[in-house]
């Protein structure tokens, strides 16, 4: 096997990019304080065409040097928006017909594996701040809560990390 050169992989041209069709998928990070998270959803919102991001509360915006970093372009090929709260951007998607899930740990919460998303509905899927998580006053305006299966010692996963798994399973079981 021979590694692949990045001129072989034949990506999308920005212009490409934008005239795509898009995953029916809307993110929104809320209150998210690492630049590098931020910075890492939007590389990896670009992998899987998702159709927008929201910037709310502190969440820091592009331009931005350190987002920048892990972004590696993201930042100009998908749509982002920033919004200082959250609430108003649930209740705006929610009037265009999109669908609300939190990405957290509660009572009831769908295990990822046995979530199955419609292909005719669209998702916003929250993701919150580091330490205190998606707010309870956004999981209360949720249409239900998604919880990625752990098995380990530890509670929780790092933000980029756990948007890389639940963008990626939607994806893939969207397709």
């Amino acid at each position: 096997m021979r590694k692949l050169a990045n001129a072989e992989l034949e990506r999308k041209s920005l212009s490409e990019f934008k005239a795509a069709q898009k995953t029916p998928i809307i993110v929104i990070l809320d209150d998210i304080r690492s630049l590098h998270n931020i910075g890492s959803v939007f590389r990896t919102s670009d992998a899987f065409l998702i159709e927008k991001i929201y910037l709310c509360g502190i969440t820091a915006t592009p331009p931005n040097k350190e987002i920048h970093k892990t972004a590696l372009g993201a930042t100009e090929t998908v749509v982002w928006e920033y919004a200082k709260d959250i609430l108003s951007v649930i209740e705006k998607l929610k009037a265009e017909n999109v669908h609300i899930w939190s990405i957290e740990q509660t009572e009831n919460a769908v295990m990822l594996n046995e979530f199955m998303p419609d292909a005719e509905t669209k998702y916003a899927l929250i993701f919150g701040n580091e330490v205190k998580g998606v707010s309870q006053e956004a999981i209360n305006l949720s249409d239900g809560v998604i919880e990625i299966p752990q098995l380990g010692s530890k509670h929780s996963l790092n933000i980029s990390v756990s948007a890389g798994i639940v963008i990626w399973d939607l994806f893939q079981k969207l397709q």
